[in-house]
């Protein structure tokens, strides 16, 4: 019984925190954090004309258009939880554009030539992974972002800021940026792991805990 009762204690937990994050009925689409939502979709095309460009001052510029949308990849969900604007559009396209921004400078950098493929294809591969994991178990509950994630993601954005600026003059640049996305790749397999093992046990907890209130209504 104690078993079920940590089960069940667990799938509560994971209820409760899904339940803090469920869209505003009725929320208004337009605003602040969908707009910064909708600013890093925007940055896309920028982003590959930019690239496609393939100049000294294109690349600067492209650089800061990848920096500034990612930038408000870190502010547009504190400020949705702040000011109670978590809306439907805002949970879907959020990830939607986060990937797409990241998965088009790692392939438009591999496309240069100056970044190899299967860093590209590692990367991508474990997003696009885990965000099917995410919705595979999100009847089950939320998996939250650990500090695991976050330092992910803020070395793959250093990683790639320092790739697409590339500045041919200053000699230590090529060996920092190399380092720099081998550990953006180190913790981009290693926090995949550990949120397939969070989604494994949060789908099992949950289960228990179905089972344990099934048996529970049976017995009374």
């Amino acid at each position: 019984m104690a078993g079920g009762h940590e089960h069940s204690g667990t799938a509560m937990s994971a209820a409760s925190t899904e339940s803090s994050q469920k869209p505003t009925p009725g929320g208004p689409v337009l605003n602040l954090p969908n707009a910064l939502t909708g600013l890093r979709i925007v940055a896309v095309p920028v982003l590959i004309w930019l690239l496609a460009l393939d100049t000294e001052s294109s690349r600067i510029w492209a650089t800061v258009v990848f920096l500034v949308a990612a930038l408000t990849d870190l502010v547009d969900g504190a400020v949705a939880r702040r000011r109670n604007q978590i809306t439907s559009f805002g949970k879907l396209a959020d990830p939607i554009a986060d990937k797409a921004l990241i998965g088009t400078a790692l392939i438009g950098l591999s496309l240069l030539g100056e970044l190899s493929w299967w860093v590209t294809a590692v990367i991508l591969v474990r997003e696009i992974g885990i965000t099917a994991l995410r919705m595979w178990v999100i009847s089950h509950g939320v998996i939250p972002a650990s500090r695991g994630g976050k330092a992910k993601t803020l070395a793959q954005v250093i990683a790639i800021g320092m790739y697409l600026l590339a500045p041919t003059d200053i000699s230590w640049w090529n060996a920092t940026e190399a380092t720099v996305m081998a550990i953006a790749v180190a913790l981009t397999l290693a926090t995949g792991v550990d949120y397939v093992v969070q989604a494994l046990r949060l789908r099992k907890a949950s289960i228990a805990a179905h089972l344990a209130r099934r048996t529970w209504v049976k017995e009374t």
